[in-house]
């Protein structure tokens, strides 16, 4: 595909999601309907898609259109470059502006050039201080690719040299003892041995450090209440031989832990998967944890759509979530257990607010530890909280 070719299928995936598709689905449909497109194609129009949706707002006003064809016209501009090249009509090549087109647009103003949602911006601020115009700067960008090395396979070296003999480069970063920053061909890393091995795993940096703060010892029995994929199950299942430590995952969809069982079994680790009416069964557990579903905000850069469908009806029923899972999950932990609160957000009332509210709400409980973490700590921005009772 030429370069014309690939902004013509971005504008066209654009408009579907637009329209209301998930952008990780029409880019899958996408990809089945035009299978003449290389892998080098399906890569270029997915960061063409994914660096558009990230700054959305600010290249809509720059192309003078919220639509595919207007926000890649913005994007065009803001790079600097002559929209005429590419809109050329020519072959598979977007159709030559209108005069209309090239009069429309202007540069947006530097509230508008940050990306953020309006309706949100008075919270944001809020809860990032100083912080915030830098963090939204910054959620603009690609997001890296971090690794976890699973220490029960090899140590951090073992897995950069190993990474390095299939030409990609990996380096420590500091957010965590696990993880690798990936600097040269991530996109080869789940087609490695290496990642086949069950020597490394995909998880932001800032997530494996959330890890690290769960207290975790041998004959420990852990919940990881709200599951999804299974990261930090399978995080906390490498800290001790799998002898050594009990992991249950849940999930109230259990469609969310279908690839639990093959990512454990890659890793050598052991994780049961628990229905919700397994759990009361179970308990108490040492350890639980509620990673809790949330705004993603911290996460804009890898699933930038989020950022725009977010509502103020979407955030309350969020809040009450939050709420009702801390409270229903403090039964489940031992007497002299640990309830982990963590999201993947930004805001403070998905965050401190919420930890607060239940200590108000529980006075026989106590906080033990509190961090958040932004986009400017190097991974996604994330909170966690560890509870015990007094």
């Amino acid at each position: 595909m030429t370069p014309a070719a690939r902004v013509a299928s971005a504008i066209q995936i654009l408009d579907e999601i637009l329209a209301g598709e998930p952008a990780e689905k029409q880019l899958t449909t996408w990809a089945r309907q035009n299978r003449y497109a290389g892998s080098k194609d399906r890569a270029a129009v997915r960061d063409l898609v994914f660096e558009v949706l990230r700054s959305k707002q600010s290249l809509a006003i720059s192309g003078g259109a919220e639509t595919g064809r207007g926000m890649l016209l913005g994007l065009l501009r803001m790079r600097g470059d002559d929209p005429d090249d590419t809109f050329t009509g020519e072959g598979y090549a977007p159709a030559p502006l209108t005069d209309q087109e090239k009069g429309a647009g202007r540069a947006p103003t530097e509230a508008e050039s940050l990306d953020a949602p309006e309706w949100l911006i008075p919270q944001l601020q809020e809860s990032l201080g100083a912080d915030f115009e830098s963090v939204f700067n910054l959620l603009k960008s690609r997001a890296p690719v971090f690794l976890r090395v699973n220490l029960q396979a090899g140590t951090r070296e073992q897995a950069i040299e190993s990474l390095a003999s299939e030409e990609i480069v990996a380096e420590p970063h500091e957010l965590a003892e696990t993880a690798l920053i990936v600097t040269k061909n991530p996109r080869r890393v789940q087609n490695s041995q290496t990642f086949a091995s069950g020597l490394v795993e995909l998880q932001d940096a800032a997530s494996q450090f959330v890890a690290e703060q769960i207290p975790v010892a041998k004959g420990n029995s852990i919940l990881d209440y709200c599951a999804g994929g299974g990261g930090k199950s399978l995080a906390l299942a490498a800290r001790m031989p799998k002898d050594e430590l009990t992991i249950f995952a849940h999930d109230i969809s259990q469609n969310r832990m279908r690839d639990i069982p093959t990512r454990a079994e890659r890793a050598g680790v052991n994780i049961n998967l628990l229905e919700t009416s397994e759990i009361a069964d179970a308990a108490p557990f040492e350890v639980v944890v509620c990673d809790v579903p949330c705004s993603g905000s911290g996460a804009w850069r890898r699933a930038p759509e989020g950022k725009w469908t977010l509502t103020t009806e979407r955030l309350t029923e969020l809040t009450r979530i939050q709420r009702e899972v801390l409270e229903k999950t403090k039964g489940y932990v031992s007497e002299n257990g640990v309830l982990a609160y963590l999201t993947c957000s930004l805001l403070r009332q998905e965050n401190q607010d919420q930890i607060d509210a239940f200590l108000a709400a529980n006075s026989d409980w106590k906080c033990t530890m509190s961090k958040s973490l932004t986009p400017l700590d190097g991974g996604d921005g994330f909170f966690v909280s560890l509870l015990t009772r007094s």
